[in-house]
């Protein structure tokens, strides 16, 4: 399994990082310009250079957290955002992480896990989510799974049904303005916690 600390700490360190587009996606911060509320708790785990978490910031939201099992990345934004907060800057792994938020963004986290786990992801989202709360982003699929990742790509069908029971699906449907090499190839997800 390559999803230990290790692992993605030689990924940054060697540059291997072609999932970086660089700037927050554009699905993304569409969305984002319809939250109003920017004093609501945000987590965006596996977040990489965590461009959206910099957009954010920048947009006055107060309570943006940045989790990633990598110190690299996370020493990237502090570079780049000196003034970002530290104590949002989270050096942990996701499935051990306990804290509540409102929102959950998810830009390429997903594909890097190994696909047995993603039942598993699911319920730790549900479960760090407040009720009523909601996971939004991208998940990038493909006609045929891709199980030699990461990134491990799976179809758009085999993906829904993680969220099935925990989640109330509000959108689940093929981005409309994605950065040009994933065109077509990418489901933009919005889910809101149940609350049981």
């Amino acid at each position: 399994m390559n999803a230990n600390k290790e692992f993605w700490e030689s990924m940054w360190t060697e540059g291997r990082t072609n999932w970086d587009i660089g700037y927050a996606a554009p699905p993304i911060d569409e969305y984002m310009k319809t939250v109003t509320d920017k004093n609501i708790r945000i987590l965006i785990p596996g977040a990489g250079n965590a461009y959206e978490a910099e957009h954010l910031h920048k947009e006055g939201f107060q309570n943006v957290y940045v989790l990633d099992i990598a110190a690299k990345p996370l020493d990237n934004l502090k570079k780049r955002v000196p003034d970002f907060p530290g104590e949002h800057l989270l050096n942990e792994d996701f499935f051990s992480h306990n804290e509540h938020y409102d929102l959950i963004i998810e830009q390429t986290f997903f594909i890097a896990i190994d696909p047995k786990r993603r039942g598993e992801y699911a319920k730790k989202i549900h479960e760090l989510l407040k009720p009523g709360g909601k996971l939004v982003g991208l998940l990038i699929f493909d006609t045929e799974p891709y199980p030699d990742g990461p990134p491990f790509i799976e179809t758009k069908e085999e993906y829904i049904r993680h969220f099935d029971g925990l989640f109330e699906i509000k959108k689940y449907e093929v981005a409309h303005n994605s950065i040009k090499p994933r065109a077509g190839r990418e489901m933009f997800i919005e889910v809101i916690r149940l609350k049981s």
